[in-house]
């Protein structure tokens, strides 16, 4: 019995989203790549909602594309020349000086764009786990989950979070009225006359929603400054965070720095959040809930980044394909394995509600 419809936490979407990030980065297989684009577009078809945000999942995906072929053009045109098997030569320029290291045309090899296509893949395919979690998690009702210690950022995280929204919304409607008016809507033309109104309408939204909630007391809290004590483990999590992910991230890092670091981050953060937020007077309405669904969405995506950990410790080469030989990739069935968990959240997250109204006969 599936459960009844009702918006799932956003923090839990934000949660699993990271988690196949994270997964994302720690590979150059474009096998596993594209696996996980494939969980996450899954995941987002069979539970996104109505809502404008929801088309958000492949406006990154064509912004993941987008920079794969600026790095494709990057390496073609600048980068290193690497040997192996010359695909074509283009005019060689010589550069000043000043600009000794960079190579202008010349000689492009398989096996420097293929190690160009795994690297920006990663890229792309990380955009790709950002977008879902914009498709599937409402930035307003994520903002209202923040806790009070965080009143400072408030009005920041609803620019930044708003943007990408508010600009889905504003492209839409902008094309609509072009095409109304009889111009064009695509290519070059239909491309200039839609960016400049859409950035502006989107920044500007943004403003006067920052504005009003800054207006209403949005994060105010009784009492004056923050006491130094919590501003300390504030930041000492946040630098703990830090030094732990990149101890996950670097294959060679100190075992110390990666999970502990993590783990000590997180208590140190955790603990000076709640202590900040009940020192808060801030109020909320309707409050979302926190129930087995999101611990299981949550618990979806963290797997992935812990089986492809323990997968790089016991067969590190099949996450990096060589490039130089040039050699097919092959995958691990543990890491193919942690990856599909993550399709977990399309059975046991609920069905979001439908705003659209209900026509009877």
């Amino acid at each position: 019995m599936s459960p009844l419809p009702r918006h799932l936490h956003p923090g839990a979407w934000w949660l699993w989203a990271v988690g196949l990030g994270v997964a994302a980065t720690r590979t150059t297989n474009p096998i596993l790549l594209a696996l996980v684009v494939g969980v996450a577009g899954y995941v987002v078809a069979a539970r996104r909602s109505d809502a404008p945000w929801a088309r958000a999942y492949t406006a990154f995906l064509r912004l993941g594309a987008f920079v794969l072929l600026i790095r494709m053009l990057i390496q073609v045109a600048f980068g290193q020349p690497l040997p192996g098997h010359v695909l074509f030569r283009l005019p060689e320029a010589t550069p000043p000086r000043w600009l000794a290291g960079i190579r202008l045309g010349g000689p492009v090899t398989t096996e420097a764009l293929v190690g160009q296509t795994y690297d920006g893949l990663r890229l792309g395919v990380l955009l790709a786990c950002v977008g879902a979690a914009n498709a599937l998690a409402s930035p307003y009702r994520l903002l209202r989950a923040l806790p009070g210690a965080l009143y400072e950022a408030g009005v920041a995280v609803t620019v930044a979070l708003s943007f990408a929204p508010q600009a889905l919304v504003s492209a839409q409607a902008v094309r609509e009225a072009r095409r109304l008016r009889g111009r064009a809507v695509r290519g070059p033309a239909g491309l200039r006359g839609v960016v400049i109104p859409v950035l502006e309408g989107a920044l500007t939204r943004s403003i006067a929603l920052a504005a009003s909630m800054d207006s209403r007391g949005y994060g105010r809290r009784h009492g004056r400054g923050t006491h130094r004590a919590g501003a300390a483990a504030t930041f000492g999590g946040l630098l703990a965070l830090c030094i732990g992910t990149y101890g996950l991230l670097v294959p060679d890092a100190p075992a110390v720095l990666g999970f502990p670091a993590m783990a000590l981050g997180a208590v140190a953060l955790t603990g000076a959040v709640v202590t900040g937020s009940k020192r808060s007077g801030r109020s909320r309405y309707r409050p979302d809930v926190w129930r087995w669904p999101e611990w299981a969405v949550v618990a979806a995506g963290l797997v992935p980044p812990f089986a492809l950990v323990v997968a790089g410790r016991l067969a590190g080469d099949p996450l990096h394909p060589s490039t130089n030989p040039l050699a097919a990739p092959t995958v691990p069935l543990l890491a193919v394995a942690g990856v599909l968990v993550a399709l977990l959240p399309a059975f046991v997250a609920p069905r979001p509600p439908s705003s659209l109204p209900v026509v009877t006969p």
